[in-house]
């Protein structure tokens, strides 16, 4: 496995556990593209952008989230 192969896998490892954290693991793929696409349209600064970035830094806080450890990093490891 090459170092790019391994840092493509970690990623999309990181992603996947973003993903169970908020709950979605069982959410429809089409449910989540959808989501994603419209969280891309948001204006870096946006009060929007800066409002949902507020629920994601204390989501990482928290110790436990759907039984899920609050760094992600740590699971990919």
């Amino acid at each position: 496995m090459t170092a790019e192969s391994k840092r493509d896998t970690r990623e999309k490892i990181l992603l996947g556990g973003i993903v169970i954290k908020a709950g979605l693991s069982k959410a429809d793929r089409a449910f989540l593209l959808g989501g994603l696409i419209e969280l891309a349209r948001l204006m870096p600064g946006s009060p929007e952008h800066r409002r949902l970035s507020h629920i994601g830094e204390d989501a990482f806080k928290i110790t436990s989230l759907n039984g899920i450890p609050s760094r992600i990093e740590e699971v990919a490891e």
